[in-house]
């Protein structure tokens, strides 16, 4: 701060010289119009040019002069007021010693009918003094004769430098008094900047911008920053790969969220005024954890520096006030994508753990009957036995041929099994090898879709079934239909469960709804039916939702054929 008070300091000390000059120049100013107008005054007066032009000697001017000359000067306040000769002879004079003497100054432009304006040094010292012509009255007027006289009024430079001091008083005064106020109000500037900037300098602030921005740009996850207006002020490189926001500052920057192309979810997160952490949000091709958090300024000390910086650990300690919403944004498509294909060998793996057990219990009965010489009855049950798988196999692999698909039926089927639901391939359903690729319909979001309706209808018609008979009996059923037509792929889901109302049907693919609730956030109920909304947005299909022939729901959707450029198809 103290090279802002040498600069005030400065300015004002400047400003002060300047007007202590022009106070002086103004008041030398002021006392040579006074001059001249007390010496015109005079020359003009009747008793002057009486004395002047009458057949009187230099004594009895004098007489007459003097004691008009001394109530003049004594009315106006100047130093002397002299009349004089034309030859420079004083008829008059403050001191009486110099009557009779020559007057020292200049009379030339006063002799020849102008006027003599200076300040010059005479017998009182120096002063600013004017000299005028007395004239007699001529031909022409009262101004045309010849000069018979000469008055010189005059102020000294010593009275005018008390007028001046008085001047430079008051500046001297309004100076100070500015300085004051200069001085005080950097002061508070200073102080509030410190405490804007928490107590840091400018170097130190670039230096911080520099790496705060450096960061903010280069971490893997994606930020967006918003003010307390709901306007964007940041959004890094990946926040604009993950929301698909335009890549120019000017279309993102400065524009308030609602008018932005993101998911209505995130927006009603940035308006709200609570925290989130973890909150998934669904684009038209991505899977988003989304974390929400308020961004504090920290506490400011009185000496301007930050108050818990670098050592606050959570929000709750943070004592400044808001300055806007910080959103880190998390792609977790593949992630999703893995935990789908890990729960599904998971799930496969348990049937096959319970049929492994169920078969050896049967491969036990099957030696038992063998040692008991029941080899027929034997042999009847172990074909029997095999003869059921197959024809699920066969019964599966005969309508679908697309080897992915059809695993997945399969490993559905087992599930479903193991709950006590029958899985059927509904007639009529045809899927060759190689259809995927001849529609470019990718295989992942295939799977997507299936899988997601296959699990949902399953749950759909295991709950129904529980809640009728406690889960004792059996009916529970699900079917499923896939094909090709005109536009595209066709997959069509039903299920024996309760079915869904109208307003539970519009409700079904957005996320988080649920006819159950267990809890489960990223993966699991209030996400499946949401990821196949997504999957069929992107594709640009769509979904119907209406009640099957088996009393529960049927979901059908419509995978319009895609451009499949070279690697499309995607492999698991």
């Amino acid at each position: 701060m103290w090279w802002q008070a040498l600069v005030v300091l400065a300015v004002v000390a400047v400003g002060a010289v300047l007007a202590g000059v022009d106070a002086r120049r103004d008041a030398e100013r002021s006392a040579g119009e006074r001059a001249s107008a007390v010496a015109e005054t005079v020359a003009d007066a009747p008793e002057v040019l009486a004395a002047a032009t009458g057949d009187l000697d230099d004594a009895a001017r004098t007489a007459a002069l003097q004691p008009f000359a001394e109530r003049v000067r004594a009315e106006t306040g100047t130093s002397f007021v002299v009349v004089m000769a034309p030859d420079g002879t004083r008829w008059t004079h403050p001191d009486p010693a110099q009557v009779g003497g020559t007057y020292l100054g200049s009379r030339a432009a006063a002799l020849a009918g102008g006027r003599v304006l200076e300040t010059y040094t005479g017998t009182l010292g120096p002063s600013v003094r004017a000299v005028v012509p007395v004239r007699a009255a001529g031909p022409g007027g009262a101004e045309s004769g010849p000069v018979v006289a000469l008055v010189s009024a005059g102020i000294s430079v010593a009275a005018v430098g008390r007028e001046v001091a008085r001047d430079v008083h008051v500046v001297a005064v309004a100076g100070g008094a500015v300085l004051v106020l200069a001085l005080g109000g950097s002061y508070l500037v200073a102080r509030r900047a410190r405490r804007l900037t928490l107590g840091l300098a400018g170097p130190e602030l670039a230096r911080m911008f520099t790496y705060y921005d450096t960061v903010l740009r280069s971490v893997r996850e994606g930020l967006l920053l918003v003010d307390p207006g709901g306007r964007v002020q940041l959004v890094n490189a990946e926040a604009r790969r993950l929301l698909d926001l335009p890549d120019a500052d000017d279309d993102v920057v400065g524009r308030p969220v609602a008018q932005l192309p993101l998911p209505a979810a995130l927006v009603r997160l940035l308006t709200a005024d609570d925290e989130a952490a973890d909150e998934v949000l669904l684009t038209t091709r991505r899977v988003l954890v989304a974390s929400v958090r308020a961004a504090r300024a920290p506490g400011v000390g009185p000496d301007g520096g930050a108050v818990g910086a670098g050592t606050r650990t959570d929000a709750t300690s943070a004592t400044g006030a808001v300055a806007g919403r910080v959103v880190t944004l998390r792609d977790r498509t593949d992630l999703l994508a893995l935990t789908d294909e890990l729960e599904t060998t998971r799930s496969l793996a348990e049937a096959l753990r319970s049929q492994a057990h169920e078969f050896s219990n049967r491969l036990h009965t099957v030696v038992q009957l063998v040692e008991m010489g029941r080899v027929d009855e034997a042999v009847d049950l172990a074909v029997d036995e095999l003869a059921e798988a197959q024809a699920l196999t066969d019964h599966v692999v005969g309508a679908v041929d697309e080897p992915v698909v059809a695993a997945l039926l399969l490993g559905a089927s087992a599930r479903a099994g193991e709950r006590g639901v029958e899985l059927v391939v509904a007639a009529g359903s045809a899927l060759d090898e190689g259809a995927l690729e001849r529609t470019g319909t990718p295989v992942r979001d295939v799977l997507t879709v299936l899988g997601n309706l296959l699990d949902n209808a399953v749950d759909a018609a295991a709950t129904a079934r529980d809640a009728s008979d406690g889960g004792s009996g059996g009916g529970a059923l699900v079917e499923v239909h896939l094909g090709l037509d005109a536009e595209g792929l066709a997959v069509e889901v039903s299920d024996s469960g309760r079915g869904l109302s109208a307003e539970e049907a519009g409700a079904a693919f957005r996320r988080g709804w649920s006819t159950k609730d267990d809890g489960r956030r990223l993966h699991g109920r209030g996400l499946g039916l949401a990821l196949v909304g997504q999957t069929v947005e992107r594709l640009g299909g769509r979904v119907e939702v209406d009640r099957s022939v088996l009393g529960g729901a049927r979901f059908r959707v419509l995978l319009p054929a895609q451009v499949a450029p070279e690697g499309r198809r995607a492999a698991l």
